[in-house]
């Protein structure tokens, strides 16, 4: 059946999956969503026995209508491929009482390369179906992840430039080394002087500039993005949870129908969006526990129904959930209005306009699957350190705040379903803060040495990721104001 997408402000409906990936962002500035959540139409015992590039086929056919079955399945061979450093591509992990769903196994090893490692080829086949002549240009701003696994994917992509903006104090020093080495005659990167909102926030008002896309136009551009505000991005993360299930099910963790629990680190939404869209779907999903570090304002909206941005924004050794701006949650206010474009536009107004929307009874009753919990730093350093101990396993900062709220979440319910824990990101990513956690502050100022020592103490192997930008010369140095951003986009593109 065929599946059309709308923006959730109402601005325009009708449009296919492929025009929807190349727009990224509604002209209304909303997101795309489709108009109706399809039902997975394999039972889980078939999907059980399949491997997770037939596991991908089987979800993004249901909501990737217009990609021919040819079209869809080569996009999915040249994604999940030997980038990865597992045929699994995304494994499971049993430690301390919960699944560990490991989505880092990418070339950049964090879970933005389950989806970014698809999105080129879905964005190149778009282009050719949609008869665009005009160069695409990827326009993102990162918290630390996302901007790496885009250049990763986009680098001498033919036809495509892709511009990353990230907080020049705002990422690991892994994360910024990953970006600013990257090769690729395409890729260009600016570090602005702010946080990740103002660069998300630069972002949208470029995309909303219908003045500055007119210019870029004559110039032989147009702008799109690989953030996860893209249904690009956003359908391939489904892929994962609903493998996820099938593979608990294969090898008899699970009996079939059997309900589980999901515990998810949560900046953004996005990642939290696509479980929900698995459980809506068919999977046999019961909570979904929305873990946030202090940059709590999600926990805060799941307790009152009040979304609140006007508060400090903390720098945590969780970054890609130091976020009070989490642009995904719009597409789970607009299902929980029953589709209300209007209502949504409301409230997305109001956000913009003071920086605050309180959702209805109705609305808030529409997500009483969603648990939210908070960690703070200490509490995240504790849980990776108990982990470590307990069971040998190693887990970053973002799987240890959700390491942590899960466990309190257990405590304070005494729910005993099954539990998978989305595991972000790499140790290796966050070398310093995870060695801290578990032997305390370090002296060592060399980030390589102390990736050095966590592998010896771990007997777990660095990634090649991370040896690959041991020696890697840097390629990119350019740094601007958030009110910049529109003339370093200019310059890049000169």
């Amino acid at each position: 059946m065929e599946i059309s997408y709308q923006s959730t402000r109402g601005g325009q409906t009708g449009v296919t999956a492929s025009q929807a990936i190349l727009k990224g962002l509604a002209d209304d500035g909303g997101l795309f969503m489709p108009c109706f959540i399809p039902k997975l139409d394999k039972s889980m015992k078939e999907l059980s026995a399949m491997t997770y590039q037939e596991t991908a086929y089987e979800v993004m056919k249901l909501y990737l209508t217009d990609y021919s079955s040819e079209e869809l399945k080569t996009c999915i061979e040249r994604a999940y491929d030997s980038k990865f450093d597992t045929e699994e591509i995304a494994p499971l992990a049993k430690a301390d009482g919960a699944y560990y769903l490991e989505l880092y196994h990418g070339s950049t090893i964090a879970f933005k390369d389950m989806a970014l490692s698809i999105l080129p080829h879905l964005m190149i086949v778009a282009a050719k179906k949609n008869q665009v002549k005009n160069k695409i240009v990827i326009l993102t701003a990162t918290s630390g992840d996302t901007g790496k696994a885009a250049m990763a994917g986009f680098a001498d992509v033919e036809g495509t430039e892709i511009i990353v903006f990230y907080p020049k104090d705002g990422v690991s020093r892994v994360q910024e080394l990953q970006m600013v080495t990257q090769k690729g005659e395409n890729t260009h990167v600016a570090a602005i002087h702010g946080n990740f909102d103002d660069a998300q926030t630069g972002v949208k008002k470029i995309f909303g500039d219908k003045e500055f896309a007119r210019r870029l136009d004559e110039k032989g551009f147009q702008l799109s993005s690989a953030n996860s505000i893209n249904i690009g991005r956003l359908v391939p993360q489904v892929v994962y949870y609903v493998y996820a299930y099938a593979k608990l099910l294969a090898c008899e963790e699970i009996s079939d129908g059997e309900e589980i629990n999901v515990t998810v680190p949560t900046g953004n939404f996005g990642n939290i969006l696509a479980a929900y869209l698995a459980k809506q779907m068919g999977v046999p999903i019961k909570t979904l526990i929305c873990a946030s570090n202090e940059n709590k304002v999600l926990y805060d909206f799941f307790q009152t129904g009040t979304y609140d941005r006007n508060r400090d924004f903390i720098l945590t050794s969780s970054p890609s959930m130091d976020i009070l701006i989490s642009s995904n949650l719009e597409r789970l206010i607009y299902l929980s209005a029953g589709c209300d474009a209007k209502a949504n536009a409301a409230l997305m107004k109001e956000l913009g306009d003071k920086g605050s929307y309180s959702v209805t009874a109705g609305m808030k009753g529409f997500m009483e699957d969603f648990k939210g919990g908070f960690a703070g730093e200490k509490e995240t350093g504790e849980a990776i350190k108990k982990v470590f101990e307990d069971t040998g396993y190693l887990i970053d900062p973002h799987t240890g705040v959700a390491a942590c709220v899960y466990d309190r979440y257990k405590a304070e319910t005494k729910d005993q379903t099954k539990n998978i824990i989305a595991s972000t990101a790499s140790p290796y990513k966050f070398a310093g803060s995870v060695l801290k956690a578990i032997e305390g502050e370090q002296e060592e100022p060399d980030e390589f040495r102390i990736i050095d020592h966590l592998s010896k103490i771990s007997r777990v192997p660095v990634p090649q990721a991370v040896e690959e930008i041991r020696t890697a010369p840097v390629r990119h140095d350019t740094e601007c104001d958030g009110d910049k951003m529109k003339e370093a986009v200019e310059s890049f593109l000169s």
